[in-house]
């Protein structure tokens, strides 16, 4: 059963209205009446019960209560910068990283990327991109709210990582690379748990060496992937699961120095 996701607060009492899209789910397809209970969340990604108090012609109206989650698990926030690649191919990074707990996602054009010309006619894709995270996160069960903006420059994107390493202290950048550039994996890179991951990712044919430096210049740090080269959005996928697992199972691992 997909997880429900509240859209808006119910009030300070707890009471919440819920019309169109979310009645027609749970009274036409759900059959959800009066009395029945179910799990939800709420846009914060705080786990709720909600008891349905009545169901009128077109709406359904119910009783919020919180509950304490027996397992909770604290993580950075983790944010993938994906190079634009084409079409359905974007879709589907976008459905991977909701799905496996990205904070938020920043598309970005770069040398390799489709259009080259300093046109971003990717802008009208942000509501679509919106609606993969929320259908996304339904199906997955995630507790964590993903976000996407409108694609950036680079020089934009730079700018974004310097804001953002400027509100954590600690913070992490990696550079997924096709072109090993250290031998560094990400083992090494997460042996401490910062407050902040960013993964860099690029588009099909990868980041030019100059793009690459300019990476590293920003304090990105270069993560090898091994002998294997993937796909763009392979790749996102990998490098975005590789780091949760880590963090998650951080306590059953060692470094060991040699």
């Amino acid at each position: 059963m997909k997880q429900f996701i509240l859209r808006e607060y119910p009030d300070k009492n707890g009471d919440i209205s819920l019309g169109g899209k979310d009645f027609h789910y749970l009274v036409r397809v759900r059959r959800m009446r009066k009395g029945d209970v179910f799990d939800c969340r709420l846009p914060s990604g705080e786990a709720a019960v909600l008891r349905v108090t009545a169901v009128e012609k077109n709406t359904l109206a119910a009783k919020c209560t919180l509950v304490k989650e027996v397992y909770t698990q604290t993580s950075p926030a983790i944010i993938l910068f994906q190079s634009m690649v084409k079409g359905a191919k974007m879709d589907l990074i976008v459905r991977q990283a909701g799905e496996t707990g990205v904070t938020e996602i920043v598309p970005f054009y770069s040398g390799h990327s489709v259009p080259r010309d300093g046109k971003n006619p990717d802008v009208g894709r942000l509501g679509r991109w919106l609606r993969i995270l929320d259908e996304a996160r339904k199906q997955s069960g995630s507790a964590i709210v993903s976000n996407i903006s409108a694609p950036r420059s680079r020089e934009q994107l730079f700018s974004y990582w310097e804001q953002m390493r400027s509100l954590h202290e600690e913070s992490l950048a990696l550079l997924v690379h096709e072109i090993p550039l250290a031998n560094m994996g990400f083992h090494q890179y997460l042996e401490t748990v910062p407050e902040l991951v960013v993964l860099a990712v690029g588009p099909e044919g990868g980041f030019s060496p100059d793009e690459a430096g300019d990476f590293v210049k920003a304090g990105f740090k270069p993560v090898t992937l091994g002998s294997t080269i993937l796909r763009a959005e392979s790749a996102a996928l990998y490098s975005t699961a590789v780091v949760r697992t880590l963090i998650f199972e951080r306590q059953t691992w060692t470094v060991t120095k040699i």
